[in-house]
């Protein structure tokens, strides 16, 4: 059995290199992208069975994680989703769980949520 394929977009790259280190020793094959350009040429050509994206990609797009998190529905809509932020608002929930999004989590949660909830959602038949 392979290694689940995780994508995950943070314009942080430190965020970027520490979810890729600690989710590789765990046994997933992860790809980094650090904006919605490079994100969606990756969904465009790997399948992926969970996507994990910050909400916010950039100052000047507050919520720029909703919009990949909507183009992965539209392209992928097997792909499992979950929406990373330091910026949680009501608002910004609501609006993920409208589009579909799997689990939300907070930056704060730290590395080993993030896992946990990947085992969760690779478990429900995400491959």
């Amino acid at each position: 059995m392979s290694s689940p394929r995780v994508l995950v977009v943070d314009d942080e790259e430190a965020i970027l290199l520490a979810m890729k280190d600690y989710l590789e020793h765990r046994g997933y094959h992860v790809d980094c992208a650090g904006g919605l350009d490079d994100a969606e040429a990756l969904i465009d050509t790997e399948s992926y069975a969970v996507v994990i994206v910050d909400l916010r990609l950039s100052a000047a797009e507050q919520a720029g994680g909703l919009r990949l998190l909507r183009y992965v529905r539209q392209s992928s809509p097997e792909t499992r989703t979950v929406l990373l932020t330091a910026y949680g608002s009501p608002e910004a929930e609501a609006e993920a769980r409208r589009i579909g999004v799997d689990a939300l989590l907070a930056k704060s949660d730290g590395l080993g949520e993030v896992a946990a909830v990947l085992r969760g959602l690779s478990a429900r038949g995400a491959s």
